[in-house]
């Protein structure tokens, strides 16, 4: 899949996890944070918190060029390689303190 522009890849995120448990995108809190080693950004981890603490999770991995998304109970269910995605730099200004 091929998601060069962050905006696309955090759409993507959002609706996978969203779908995942049939939770309206528009009404879902969605959160991202990200993943550092040592000084430098890595990756992204997102979630969505839905009705009685259900809480969904994708890590964006920019190293590895794919994003794995968790349900609530930790169990893998999805994985998607990018064959193009954003510049890990492109998330830095969006999560700053």
């Amino acid at each position: 899949m091929s998601l060069p522009k962050l905006s696309e890849l955090i759409e993507y995120v959002r609706q996978t996890l969203c779908g995942r448990d049939h939770l309206d995108p528009a009404q879902t809190p969605f959160f991202g944070a990200p993943i550092y080693r040592g000084t430098r950004i890595t990756g992204v981890v997102y979630h969505v918190e839905g009705p009685r603490l259900l809480q969904t999770s994708a890590l964006w991995t920019a190293d590895e060029n794919r994003i794995l998304f968790y349900d609530s109970t930790g169990q893998r269910f999805h994985e998607t390689r990018l064959l193009e995605s954003p510049d890990i730099r492109e998330a830095l200004p969006r999560y700053a303190a």
